[in-house]
C-alpha cells in the first residue's frame, strides 16, 4: 500500500512546534488527538530514518511489541524533559526502539 508521504508531512507540520508538555496542554482531554499527532510524527521519523518496519519486523505480534516499547521510550523521554520538542522525543523513541529490537 503506497503512502502519500507529502500528505503525512502536511498533516504533521502544524504540530511540530509542540513540546511533550504543550501537546498535552493543548489537547487535555483528547487522547485520540495526541495519539494521532504522535503517530504522524512517528511516521515522519520512520520515513526520515528510511526504516521499512514491515520488512524489518515481518511478524505482526512482534510489531505490537514494538508499539509498546515505543510508547515506553516516548514516555521516558518526555518525563525526563517535558519541554523537549515532541518531534525530537518521538524520533529518539523510534531510534531507541529499533536499536533495542536489533
Amino acid at each position: 500500500e503506497e503512502v502519500d508521504i507529502q500528505a503525512v508531512l502536511d498533516a504533521a507540520m502544524p504540530h511540530m512546534h509542540h513540546s511533550c508538555e504543550s501537546v498535552l496542554e493543548t489537547y487535555p482531554d483528547d487522547d485520540e488527538a495526541v495519539t494521532a499527532i504522535v503517530r504522524r510524527m512517528a511516521f515522519v521519523a520512520i520515513y526520515n530514518r528510511q526504516l521499512d518496519i514491515l520488512a524489518l519486523v515481518p511478524d505482526e505480534a512482534e510489531r505490537e511489541g514494538l508499539r509498546d516499547e515505543f510508547v515506553e521510550e516516548l514516555e521516558d523521554s518526555c518525563d525526563d524533559d517535558p519541554g523537549r520538542l515532541l518531534a525530537g522525543a518521538v524520533d529518539m523513541a523510534v531510534k531507541n526502539t529499533m536499536e533495542a529490537y536489533d
